[in-house]
C-alpha cells in the first residue's frame, strides 16, 4: 500500500457553483467552529479506539476549505498524527485567500495548495456560477510563493456553455504562465438536480458536447505534457516528482480515514464507508460519542480486482500485459510498457469503454 491519507470534509462555500453536488452549504458558516470541534474530537476518538498509522498525506477538500478561519483548520490538521515529510493540501477558491491566510498556512504545516480556477475566461467562469476573476488567480499564486509554497494545483474545468477552444487554449496558456507544478483538467459533468442540470433542461443553455470535449482534452494534453507536466492520472498532469500523494493513495486502493460530514473512508480488506450528509448531524453525533458512519459497503475479491483494474487502467502505470489487455494495443487504444499496458492519449479518451472491454475479457475467462 501506498500509505495511510486522512481526508478531511470541509463543508463550507460563499457560493454554491451551479455544476456543484458535493455536500456543501452556504447557509451553516456559523457551525465553523462547532464543526472544527468536531472533527478534532472525530480523530482523537478514533486514533485512541484503533492503531492507525500516522499520515502519509492528509487533504482538505470541500466545499471551500479556504473559507475555514485558519486557526480552526490548522486546530483539526494538528490532531492528525503525521509522518515525517507528510504531504498536506488544502483546497482554495481564489478569493479567499490573503497573504495572511497562506502564511498561517505555511507555519502551521501545511505543504501544497490546490487553487479552484476553473477557467481564465471570465465569461467561462461566469456560466460555471464561479466568483473569481482571472485576476484574482494570479495574486493567489503570487501570495502563495511570497508565502514559501513552491507546491500548489491549478484545477480546471473544460467543456462549459460559451466556451471555444480558444477560450480553452487561452486558459491553458494562462494556467501555464504562472508556472504550476500541477495540473488537474476535468471535462465538465452534469449533475442532476445542480442549477445547471435545470438550465440545461430548460433549454437556457446546451449540454456539454462530447467532440468538443475531447478537442479539449487533446489540447489539455498537447499543452501540459508539452511544457513539462507529463499524465500520470487521466485528469491529472505534473511535472516529476509534484503528483498528488494523496490522489495516488486512492487510485492504488490505499487506506485512508475520511473526517468530517460526508467523508469517505477505506481500508485494506475492502471496507468502504462514508459519514452522515450534513455538518449538523455530524456535530450533533461527535457530541453524542456515536458513530458519524451512514453507511458502508463490503468489497469481495473479484469486486476490488475489477476497482483495481478501473482504476490502474486510468494510471501512467496502467495494467499488467495479459492478452486481453494485449487487444487493446491492437486497436490502438494502449501501447505495451515492458510488462504493462498503458492507454494511448485515443484510449484516454475511450477509458471507460477500454475498462469495459477488459474487465469483459476478465470476467469471461
Amino acid at each position: 500500500m501506498a500509505g495511510f491519507g486522512v481526508y478531511v470534509h470541509i463543508p463550507f462555500c460563499a457560493r454554491r457553483c451551479d455544476y456543484c453536488d458535493f455536500a456543501t452549504w452556504t447557509d451553516r458558516h456559523h457551525l465553523m467552529e462547532a464543526y472544527a470541534v468536531a472533527c478534532v474530537t472525530d480523530l482523537t476518538r478514533r486514533y485512541e479506539r484503533e492503531p492507525l498509522p500516522a499520515a502519509t498525506s492528509v487533504f482538505f477538500g470541500g466545499g471551500t476549505p479556504s473559507l475555514l478561519p485558519a486557526d480552526l483548520l490548522l486546530a483539526v490538521l494538528a490532531a492528525v498524527p503525521r509522518q515525517p515529510g507528510a504531504e498536506v493540501s488544502v483546497e482554495c477558491n481564489p478569493d479567499t485567500v490573503s497573504p495572511e491566510l497562506l502564511a498561517a498556512y505555511r507555519a502551521g504545516g501545511v505543504t501544497r495548495l490546490s487553487f479552484g480556477v476553473q477557467s481564465m475566461a471570465t465569461h467561462v467562469l461566469a456560466a460555471l456560477g464561479r466568483t473569481h476573476d482571472p485576476l484574482a488567480v494570479e495574486r493567489a499564486v503570487v501570495a502563495a510563493r511570497e508565502s514559501g509554497f513552491d507546491n500548489f494545483n491549478l484545477d480546471l474545468i473544460y467543456g462549459a456553455a460559451g466556451e471555444t477552444l480558444a477560450d480553452w487554449q487561452r486558459t491553458l496558456e494562462a494556467a501555464l504562465a504562472l508556472d504550476p507544478p500541477h495540473v488537474s483538467a476535468y471535462a465538465l459533468t452534469v449533475e442532476p438536480g445542480t442549477p445547471l442540470a435545470r438550465r440545461i433542461d430548460g433549454g437556457d443553455v446546451p449540454a456539454p458536447d462530447d467532440d468538443d470535449q475531447a478537442e479539449k482534452y487533446l489540447a489539455a494534453e498537447a499543452a501540459l505534457s508539452g511544457a513539462g507536466r507529463p499524465w500520470y492520472e487521466i485528469s491529472n498532469w505534473a511535472e516529476p516528482g509534484r503528483e498528488c500523494r494523496h490522489n495516488l493513495l486512492y487510485w492504488e486502493q490505499g487506506e485512508y480515514l475520511g473526517i468530517g460530514c460526508a467523508a469517505h473512508g477505506h481500508t485494506p480488506a475492502g471496507r468502504r464507508w462514508w459519514n452522515v450528509r450534513t455538518p449538523d448531524r455530524y456535530i450533533a453525533l461527535v457530541d453524542q460519542g456515536a458513530s458519524t458512519e451512514a453507511a458502508h459497503e463490503l468489497l469481495d475479491t473479484p469486486q476490488r480486482d475489477a476497482e483495481a483494474t478501473m482504476l490502474r487502467l486510468r494510471t501512467r502505470d496502467g495494467v499488467p500485459a495479459t492478452p486481453a489487455a494485449d487487444e487493446l494495443v491492437t486497436d490502438g487504444l494502449a501501447d505495451r510498457h515492458g510488462d504493462r499496458i498503458v492507454l494511448t492519449t485515443t484510449g484516454r479518451l475511450l477509458a471507460n469503454e477500454a475498462t469495459t472491454r477488459l474487465l469483459g475479457a476478465y470476467s469471461s475467462c
